[in-house]
């Protein structure tokens, strides 16, 4: 809900595009132009011809660079030919010597568009469509010019004047051109800002006296030259005094280097509507990227400074509504949702299609309930959000909105996916035509199914591709938690299958991937061209980094081409986290189904490609899967100093993801040192950020009784352990989290083996090998596998082939993608297995329960288990006295002499971790 549409504006000629227009010029001169051919290749004028693509794109940015700026950025675009266009563009600034130049300027731009009816066309001269990108912007700015009086001419040579002395006025260029520039001065003598002042009034006069209201796009120049009152004096007079009595704020000047830069900018151009629009839209995408790290207060006190000097614009509104919702503040982003609701009746501000006809455009009360449901959910409460979400499907029904519903559908199923909802018959049943026609007791998960491929049938007839994408990948998450279930479970026609299907992902997440090249079709009012294309512009201001895949013997300029055809295409921000969004998708199923590197290969390739153009959410989940990683592969210690990293990175407020990946590593750590009064003040904090509201935050919720219940295990309180566990696996059946229901009742499996009762645990392990056979968990059910075979081995010796048989069928997936301590656990489990069986001599093949106890040994280091690793010396040390090899175990007896005293006096160790 961040775009902001972008209504039809004044389009201005200013000093910056007549600079485009020049370039465009070298880059198609016309017939009548003698102008030399520069480019020694056809890579260099294609590369030219992008940067202007780009440039021409961001036209109405609310800052546009100064002359100093662009000449920057040509000498890292044009490389061995940046001296030559430098020159060109300052010595064609200076040889417009009077207004007339300017029109003998703009008609010699005529010439370099192409036409079906222009005659002979020689055969090395190269031709703008003028239906083209390039070829509409010189259109435009001829148009323009051509509106203009002949003061407005005037007013633009000064500017011009004034955009080409700041960047010359210590350059021998400007030294040479100066001559010609000073017998021009009448010109600069002339009140423009009286005339553009009176004129700007008439006009706002007249929209008075006509429709009883100002236009924005009249009365935002009004305000900002209000910053400029007192100061209608020469231009050489007001360089000298701007600095002192020009105001600005942090964030209006985001875009510029320096508080002076844009003093020039603010006292010489007006700006439109549609310029003032794109900046709010930067920042709206600025609040969602870095969600609750972004400054609220440099953000909202310009927005009241806005607020007071054009009251008329609502938008306003609902950027504060979004900065107020990313800050958690429920009251104020509420008062400011509905004032800009009162204000504006939801007119503007949105990225949605005109509705369908016959829906009244003087009010949109379906989004204004959109809206309101998706703050009720951001901030814990689903019932009700539930309830207005509702009566948005309602609403937009009534009103043939179907672009309104599209989305309400989405963000219902959204909602029912992430929020613990029991029972919508009472709140949804009601409403939504589709879901009560099937079945009165649906499942929520069929409600979610129905609600997600309605929704995506809809955005699809739309031509939504944002909507389209986001919906695919929500799809695919369905298809990766849920087994779908027939909605008739009886006669020929029903379904057998019951497992999950990985083909089914992965054809959801490619079909959402493919938004990189759809989106361009949308048929959405928001135009993303604007100020989002122009952010490699800005990039080239930037020192160069090393690449992510660099040789020591490559070059700058090699370096430099790549950085620059990275940014060759302009994508805008929202598809690019929905393109992200979909690797971190891949990430968490390949995480699923067991496959490690794959899981880390997906983590790398978003944090490399879209870690700058990511929201914080999904920057800090990719921090914390690669953390996670790392305490599973290599170690606490790598884990922890990549967690210092990511806290200095990122924010760690309350329920962020680094603050909770924080307490669980130190959770585990403190678990395997044997400190179970730190894993237990771990599991109090963990569960004291979860929300006391009933089905939200039910993954943390989750989380904290499973530690609960394994820190009490860890205790050997396993009645206490096992009410635990089994009242988590009530809930978890109550809110349809089949996952956690396999990690449950493997953990209650375990309680049972530890407590002795293998006969018990038996049950429970099977159970989780079927849940985890039909979603294809394949590690988990390895994790499982191993379990049922220590039960089995714990029911009697005479067990042990069997055992070791379940071990080896498992130790293809355990060894293959397990972590330190899984791998550890088999390892030491395979000994036991040798060792307990009779038919097994130590004498004679030593070497089998030896090589694995060692590789065991190695792997518990890095965890600091000592528990196992006091079981490993332990068999060691038997293994050395049965063959007599007494020096040896000595120093088995040792270690477990070492590991014993470490898991009797752990010491806290938390200061140094954190």
């Amino acid at each position: 809900m961040a775009g902001l549409t972008r209504t039809a504006g004044a389009f201005a000629v200013t000093p910056h595009k007549i600079s485009v227009c020049i370039l465009l010029q070298i880059y198609s001169p016309s017939a009548q132009m003698s102008l030399p051919f520069p480019f020694s290749s056809v890579s260099q004028h294609n590369r030219l011809g992008l940067y202007l693509l780009s440039l021409t794109k961001s036209c109405d940015d609310i800052f546009e660079p100064k002359l100093e700026e662009l000449i920057n950025q040509l000498r890292e675009v044009g490389e061995d030919m940046d001296a030559w266009l430098t020159d060109h563009l300052t010595n064609r600034f200076s040889s417009l010597s009077s207004p007339d130049d300017l029109l003998n300027f703009f008609n010699d731009m005529r010439g370099i568009l192409g036409s079906l009816d222009s005659g002979v066309v020689q055969d090395d001269q190269i031709i703008l469509d003028p239906n083209s990108n390039l070829g509409m912007f010189v259109r435009r700015c001829i148009l323009a010019f051509n509106l203009l009086s002949f003061e407005g001419v005037c007013h633009l040579f000064s500017s011009i004047e004034v955009y080409f002395k700041e960047a010359h006025s210590s350059s021998d260029q400007y030294d040479a051109a100066i001559n010609n520039s000073e017998s021009l001065t009448h010109y600069d003598q002339m009140d423009m800002e009286n005339y553009v002042m009176n004129k700007a009034n008439e006009e706002i006069e007249l929209q008075k006296n006509a429709s009883g209201s100002v236009p924005f796009h009249l009365h935002t120049p009004e305000a900002l030259f209000k910053v400029t009152e007192g100061l209608l004096v020469t231009r050489k007079e007001k360089s000298r005094t701007s600095k002192k009595n020009t105001e600005a704020t942090p964030v209006a000047y985001a875009s510029s280097s320096t508080h002076e830069d844009t003093l020039v900018d603010k006292s010489l151009f007006l700006r439109t509507n549609l310029q003032i629009q794109g900046f709010l839209m930067e920042q709206a995408d600025a609040i969602e990227t870095h969600g609750s790290s972004f400054s609220s207060s440099s953000i909202e006190s310009f927005l009241e400074q806005l607020q007071n000097l054009a009251p008329e614009l609502h938008r306003v509104h609902f950027l504060r509504y979004l900065n107020k919702l990313h800050s958690d503040d429920y009251f104020a982003a509420l008062d400011n949702l509905l004032r800009y609701f009162d204000y504006s009746a939801g007119t503007e501000g949105f990225d949605l299609v005109p509705p369908s006809t016959g829906c009244s455009m003087y009010g949109r009360y379906e989004i204004a309930l959109l809206c309101l449901g998706m703050m009720h959910f951001r901030f814990g409460h689903p019932n009700l959000a539930l309830e207005v979400l509702t009566e948005a499907v309602r609403v937009s029904q009534q009103l043939s909105n179907d672009t309104c519903l599209a989305y309400t559908l989405a963000a219902m199923s959204n909602l029912l996916s992430e929020m613990g909802i029991a029972s919508t018959t009472s709140v949804l049943g009601s409403s939504y035509t589709p879901v009560t026609s099937t079945a009165s007791s649906l499942s929520v998960q069929q409600r979610v199914y129905i609600l997600l491929k309605e929704s995506l049938r809809r955005a699809d007839s739309l031509k939504l591709r944002r909507l389209v994408a986001s919906n695919h990948l929500a799809m695919a998450k369905f298809e990766l938690m849920h087994v779908q279930r027939p909605l008739l479970s009886f006669g020929p026609k029903a379904s057998t299958r019951r497992k999950t299907c990985p083909v089914s992902v992965c054809k959801e997440i490619r079909l959402g991937a493919h938004l990189i090249s759809d989106f361009s079709s949308e048929s959405s009012t928001m135009t993303v061209d604007g100020s989002l294309s122009s952010a490699w512009l800005k990039d080239l201001q930037k020192p160069w980094g090393p690449p992510v895949l660099s040789q020591n013997s490559g070059s700058r300029k090699s370096s430099t081409f790549f950085h620059f055809c990275d940014h060759l295409v302009s994508v805008p921000g929202s598809v690019s986290q929905l393109i992200g969004a979909s690797y971190l998708l891949r990430a968490t199923s390949w995480e699923l189904y067991g496959s490690a590197p794959m899981a880390r290969m997906n983590t790398l390739v978003y944090a490399t490609l879209f870690g700058d153009s990511s929201s914080s959410s999904d920057a800090e989940l990719a921090y914390l899967k690669l953390i996670q990683h790392l305490a599973l592969y290599n170690g606490y210690k790598d884990a922890f100093a990549a967690l210092k990293i990511a806290e200095e990175k990122f924010l760690t407020i309350s329920k962020s993801k680094i603050l909770l990946l924080k307490l669980q590593l130190l959770h585990e750590h403190a678990l395997h040192r044997g400190n179970l009064k730190l894993a237990q003040r771990m599991c109090n904090e963990l569960g004291g950020l979860a929300s006391t509201t009933m089905g939200v935050d039910m993954e943390l919720k989750v989380e904290a009784r499973l530690r609960e219940a394994r820190t009490l295990l860890a205790a050997k309180q396993y009645s206490q352990a096992a009410n635990v566990a089994h009242s988590l696996f009530c809930t978890c059946h109550k809110f349809n989290l089949q996952i956690e229901k396999a990690s449950v009742l493997l953990l209650l499996a375990e309680i049972h083996k530890k407590s002795g009762n293998a006969v018990l645990g038996l049950p429970y392990a099977l159970a989780s090998i079927s849940f985890c056979q039909s979603f294809n968990l394949d590690l988990l059910k390895a994790s499982s596998t191993l379990t049922l075979a220590e039960l089995w081995l714990g029911l009697g010796s005479n067990h042990a082939k069997r055992a070791l048989d379940l071990l080896h069928g498992a130790f293809p997936m355990i060894l293959g993608h397990g972590g330190l301590e899984l791998r550890a656990r088999a390892y030491i489990f395979e000994a036991n297995c040798y060792l307990s069986d009779p038919s097994f001599s130590v004498s004679t093949d030593s070497d089998t329960v030896l090589d694995s106890l060692r590789q065991a040994s190695d792997e518990l280091q890095a965890l600091e288990y000592h528990e196992l690793a006091a079981e490993a010396s332990y068999l060691m040390a038997m293994v050395y006295d049965k063959l007599g090899q007494l020096e040896e175990r000595e120093e088995a007896a040792a270690l477990f002499k070492k590991h014993i005293i470490a898991l009797e006096n752990p010491q806290d160790v938390e200061a140094n971790m954190a």
